[in-house]
């Protein structure tokens, strides 16, 4: 196994700069350079670096435990298969959820699209008197309401649209106020009877801001309305005990907590996800088959058909360790500091419009911002050619953009590996975007 690097032992200290530094280096693509100038990565947002750890442990699988899992009883198919179940294991702890209620995807996307799926699924089922009585619970049709948030990204607004237009259901949303947070009295108002889903992100990935969970939980209680969790933004930055949070399902991707692309992760209840249908078919995913029909089997293993994603769960689990060890509460401590210095200079520089919280205010270590008279593209490009990595565009959430005012902005996004000193190169390198672009 790859040894635990002696920084990561547990530890009470507050993360400082020192001890960031000796993070750092742990990732090899922050050693590197871009366009002359020591790269300053702040796009964690969008996909976080990756550490040794992570990086060894998926190739030391390629090169002692390749094999498919769950169909082999030779010596590697064992050990592979062990791995799979161990990271699967690892998770569950990471997020306060039973092993059985962990179900791998490629992304949060395929999670939250397994969701949609699986419930018109349930839909035709029901109507069809197939699966079990309680499967016409989560049936969802005309006269029924799927209700989301004006903030939420694309992979959390679109598969609901296409529920609604699949089943019949009307899709309604939350308003934000003029701050950027969630409404909660129009809230109240708009989660009522006719309410079968509640789908809403924890932490904005424009405006930063962390949304109230436990107060929509308990609306959405009130109606017997199940709540789905988008937790891209907060897994890898926040503690999360889902079963404390009382969410009925949850997703997030592991390339934004240092882990490999085309790894994801979908929490359910148990009970719901052993009465949901499947939504992708095939092998691996059934107990019995014959010309006519399949039966299938219990969950997580109903929701994962073909070929798994071995290695990228082995290097997920990785992930989760890295974060473990070096402690998500001082994690999250480190990169609000940096929100707050990222907020607070930003609306020092005139002409800069920062979405979201104030500075003060609490946030995740993300700010999006306008400048004034400046295309984000050409702010992200100017940026870049100081070594300084940000994201540009929509993020994926053209309707809050449109809610805001704006086509596009620039976001700038912290994590456990940003020093201080980051933030502050990248905010003297805002400071002068405007006199450039001669604004």
């Amino acid at each position: 196994m790859v040894a635990t690097p002696a920084h990561l032992l547990p530890s009470t200290s507050v993360l400082d700069n020192a001890e960031v530094l000796r993070i750092r280096n742990d990732f090899p693509a922050l050693s590197q350079t871009v366009n002359g100038q020591p790269l300053i990565y702040l796009d964690s947002g969008a996909t976080s670096q990756n550490p040794l750890s992570v990086i060894e442990a998926e190739q030391e699988f390629y090169e002692q435990r390749n094999a498919a899992v769950h169909r082999g009883a030779h010596h590697l198919a064992v050990e592979a298969t062990d791995a799979f179940e161990d990271a699967r294991q690892t998770v569950a702890v990471f997020i306060g959820a039973n092993y059985e209620e962990i179900v791998w995807t490629s992304n949060a996307t395929e999670g939250l699209n397994l969701i949609s799926y699986a419930l018109s699924n349930a839909t035709l089922w029901a109507a069809q008197g197939r699966g079990e009585p309680r499967l016409k619970e989560l049936a969802v049709g005309p006269g029924d309401e799927i209700v989301v948030t004006e903030m939420e990204h694309h992979a959390n607004l679109i598969p609901w649209q296409e529920l609604a237009f699949r089943t019949g259901a009307t899709l309604r949303y939350i308003p934000i106020d003029g701050s950027g947070s969630l409404d909660l009295e129009q809230a109240a108002e708009i989660i009522g009877e006719s309410t079968r889903v509640l789908a809403f992100t924890h932490a904005s990935n424009v405006l930063g801001i962390i949304n109230p969970v436990h107060k929509l939980v308990a609306m959405a209680r009130e109606h017997n309305a199940l709540v789905v969790l988008d937790a891209c933004q907060s897994a890898p930055h926040l503690a999360l005990d889902l079963k404390k949070l009382d969410v009925d399902f949850a997703v997030f991707s592991g390339h934004k907590m240092l882990a490999p692309t085309g790894i994801g992760v979908l929490y359910g209840k148990q009970e719901l996800l052993d009465t949901l249908p499947p939504f992708l078919t095939g092998g691996s995913m059934i107990t019995t088959v014959t010309m006519e029909r399949a039966e299938y089997l219990p969950a997580p293993q109903r929701f994962e058909a073909g070929t798994q994603r071995i290695s990228q769960a082995v290097a997920l689990a990785a992930a989760v360790n890295y974060l473990s060890e070096t402690g998500l509460d001082r994690i999250h401590a480190w990169e609000s500091e940096l929100g707050q210095r990222m907020v607070a200079g930003l609306e020092r520089i005139e002409g800069v419009r920062v979405l979201g919280p104030a500075a003060g205010e609490e946030r995740i270590g993300l700010a999006a911002f306008d400048v004034a008279g400046v295309h984000a593209h050409d702010v992200g490009q100017f940026l870049d050619a100081r070594g300084i990595a940000v994201r540009v565009g929509h993020h994926c959430a053209q309707p809050l953009h449109r809610r805001l005012g704006l086509t596009a902005t620039t976001r700038a996004s912290a994590y456990l590996y940003n020093t201080t000193d980051d933030i502050d190169q990248f905010l003297d390198a805002v400071s002068g975007v405007r006199s450039y672009f001669r604004v």
